[in-house]
């Protein structure tokens, strides 16, 4: 039965596509995709969970069997699409899924919990339309691709899927994608259809984040100790499930997690890890989801505060909004990567006063600065958040934006050894 789904789920994929019907709207229950609870464990949890990990130097790793009774979940999953695809089609209906929308409309903030929700809005995707009959071929080729890497034990990346998903269509000139953008966003689809994670599905994405600091991890087997990893830092994977990192002994304190390559790499030549008791982390810019699923694991499980030091401007409050409640694109992974106790540590509007910088750090913004700021100031979570509505305003009646890189003005090492242990001390951060 196995293979007659799989011969005629590749048939449908590779069908021509008739006159286009009518889109159809249907209510799904929001996935659920929090492994601890979406509030997060209380305070004195946290405390006997950190005590237990300096304990015994481990953090409770997920078995081969976790992760083979996962693989087989994923693999019914997919088989279930692919079954009422078949189903659909020897009953000579026209053949469809269910979609999740992933956009603003359908995406509320939880108060309660702090993070972002998913809504119910989804849509179907037909076969028979011809306004979305390639997005229906294209979601059961990543489909069956999902499942033959899971069945075979193996991932790959983002691009990989692209290229195993990519050929022309029989009798046309037409490519399944037009470039690797279309295969991206077909997986996230998958994603909400299946309620099943991109991890879940073994395909990961490139390596793209930095740590170092008193922290022992295990990684896939091999342990490595943050503390010694020289000027070039830990790499953080793409896939940081419990079945890929654990962790050993923690010593630190907290996390200080910073936007950028280059201010990470001053923290970590100054040894600011090393006096202060941390963890450092960064993320290039806006941080990709294995450095979010991390400090979230980080907070969740080790009990530790994060720290976001990042630019004075509507990027960086954007990037501290998506560690902190979770993007409105992946609103359905919230529950496993935000982190709703986060803090803003820095830089902020007033610094260019507090701080006596010179006028060569300013930079002007432009409509588009304007824009997202308006647009940050109206999301709600930041709506009634007097702190947030103040620094936001005094940011554009400044009419400039700063960078953290702008301290080095004061001194090389001003922003390790004064601004962030003097912000540190005085507890003066932005929630």
């Amino acid at each position: 039965m196995a293979k007659k789904k799989k011969k005629v789920l590749r048939a449908a994929a590779t069908s021509p596509t008739p006159a286009a019907g009518k889109k159809k709207r249907v209510v799904r229950k929001p996935a659920v995709t929090s492994e601890a609870g979406d509030a997060g464990p209380k305070k004195k949890k946290k405390k006997k969970i950190r005590k237990k990990v300096r304990k015994t130097g481990s953090s409770a790793p997920a078995t081969k069997q976790d992760q083979a009774k996962i693989d087989a979940q994923t693999v019914d999953r997919i088989e279930g699409l692919a079954g009422g695809v078949v189903d659909q089609s020897l009953r000579r209906s026209d053949p469809s899924f269910a979609v999740p929308t992933r956009s603003k409309s359908n995406v509320h903030f939880d108060k309660k919990a702090r993070v972002l929700r998913m809504g119910d809005a989804a849509q179907q995707r037909l076969l028979f339309n011809l306004g979305q009959a390639k997005k229906f071929m294209q979601t059961i080729l990543v489909a069956d691709g999902c499942r033959d890497l899971v069945k075979a034990g193996k991932t790959l990346s983002l691009r990989g899927m692209y290229y195993k998903s990519l050929h022309t269509i029989a009798g046309t000139k037409e490519k399944t994608f037009e470039g690797q953008d279309e295969s991206d966003s077909v997986l996230e689809d998958l994603e909400v259809t299946l309620d099943s994670l991109r991890e879940n599905l073994h395909v990961f994405a490139k390596k793209r984040g930095t740590m170092v600091g008193n922290l022992t991890v295990f990684d896939n087997g091999d342990e490595i100790n943050c503390r010694r990893m020289g000027t070039g830092g830990y790499a953080i994977p793409s896939i940081c499930e419990p079945s890929v990192i654990r962790f050993g002994k923690c010593d630190a304190k907290f996390v200080l997690h910073v936007e950028k390559d280059t201010v990470w790499s001053r923290f970590n030549e100054d040894r600011f890890w090393e006096k202060h008791n941390c963890i450092l982390t960064e993320g290039s810019g806006q941080p990709p989801r294995g450095v979010r699923r991390l400090l979230h694991r980080l907070n969740t499980e080790l009990g530790l505060p994060i720290y976001c030091l990042l630019d004075c401007d509507p990027w960086g409050h954007y990037i501290y909004s998506v560690i902190k409640q979770g993007s409105i694109n992946l609103a359905f992974e919230s529950g496993r990567m935000a982190v709703p106790d986060a803090k803003f540590l820095g830089i902020r509007s007033d610094d260019y006063a507090r701080c006596d910088l010179s006028d060569d750090v300013k930079i002007d913004l432009d409509d588009k600065d304007r824009k997202r700021a308006r647009e940050i100031s109206e999301y709600p979570w930041f709506a009634d958040r007097k702190p947030w509505q103040k620094e936001i305003k005094r940011m554009m009646s400044n009419g400039f934006k700063m960078e953290v890189e702008s301290l080095i003005t004061k001194d090389i090492s001003y922003v390790t050894e004064t601004y962030v242990p003097e912000r540190l001390k005085a507890k003066d951060w932005l929630d």
